[in-house]
């Protein structure tokens, strides 16, 4: 296909109002693509679904992370006190404070974790940033290594030169282009088949490996790899084996136990119809639980009352 398709509807009151487009792919452990809609082929940048490639990276480097500040440090986290603990708890270890991180001032993502925070008399902060914790962890893999600290973020460093392998590696391909992400750090594009690739094969790692360690940390800590109100967290938590991240623009990634890989993009960028894709995805291949039967629909509110919802396009998902 040659243009996105349309994966969900916006339905209120019986009515449909809208669409999202997008394309989705599924991969069979061996790599090789298994069912598609959409655009798979072409290059596409991951967003935070890079973050666990990103952590790959940095054990390989010695990184001396694992269980939730492993979690912490390929999460895009909301916020919340126990996350900003932990980046802490990672700067301690390079003996270095928030100061050191180059992340935009940001208030907390998650809406609860953000008002308690600006009721502490807080502002915009670096830690607060979503990206906090993977920015503490690039800086103490670049301390361990002897690596300059002002300029971790430069595609040209040491560290982001050992990412972009971690990530390449794992996709199985050449990285096409390099951007800036939100967080100020490089973006490596790749194809949305590359992306679901990546995460079959952490999914489905050998115990012992550092693939494995990353899925593992994830699994066993899925509200420090996203927080304890976010759908990822819900996923991982009920759905056995499964491992995953989303990421900024619509993006959303998915791993199995059996090394099955499940990637999405919402063409028009919007958070609300990515887990409503992902869940019809995950039945379409007779993965069921009541987190994901949740999942299959966001509510449209009329007042106080729940008057439709987005919801998976019946012809893509047959």
């Amino acid at each position: 296909m040659t243009e996105p398709v349309i994966l969900a509807d916006v339905v209120r009151s019986d009515f449909v109002e809208g669409h999202h487009r997008g394309s989705v792919v599924v991969t069979n452990p061996d790599g090789s693509v298994n069912w598609s809609v959409g655009i798979v082929a072409e290059p596409m940048f991951p967003r935070s679904s890079n973050k666990p490639m990103q952590a790959l990276g940095m054990l390989r480097n010695g990184l001396p992370l694992d269980g939730k500040l492993l979690a912490l440090a390929g999460a895009s986290h909301s916020g919340e006190p126990f996350h900003l603990d932990g980046v802490h708890e990672i700067l301690a270890k390079a003996d270095l404070d928030e100061t050191a991180l180059l992340t935009p001032p940001a208030y907390p993502l998650d809406d609860e974790a953000r008002d308690a925070w600006v009721r502490a008399g807080h502002g915009k902060e670096r830690i607060a940033m979503n990206c906090s914790g993977k920015h503490a962890a690039m800086l103490l893999t670049s301390k361990l290594n002897g690596w300059s600290l002002d300029d971790y973020r430069s595609p040209d460093h040491p560290l982001q030169q050992q990412i972009r392998t971690a990530i390449e590696d794992s996709a199985g391909e050449k990285a096409s282009y390099i951007a800036v992400d939100g967080c100020g750090a490089p973006i490596f594009a790749l194809t949305l088949a590359g992306l679901a690739r990546s995460f079959g094969l952490f999914a489905a790692a050998a115990p012992g490996t550092l693939e494995a360690k990353v899925k593992d940390a994830f699994r066993a800590h899925p509200q420090y790899a996203s927080g304890s109100t976010r759908d990822e967290y819900e996923l991982m938590r009920d759905t056995d084996g499964l491992f995953c991240k989303a990421g900024a623009e619509g993006v959303y990634a998915v791993g199995l136990a059996d090394g099955t890989g499940i990637a999405l993009k919402l063409e028009d960028g919007t958070p609300r119809a990515r887990k409503v894709v992902m869940a019809a995805t995950l039945q379409r291949l007779g993965i069921t639980n009541e987190t994901i039967e949740n999942h299959l629909h966001f509510d449209l509110t009329g007042g106080s009352n729940v008057v439709g919802a987005v919801r998976p396009h019946p012809p893509t998902f047959s």
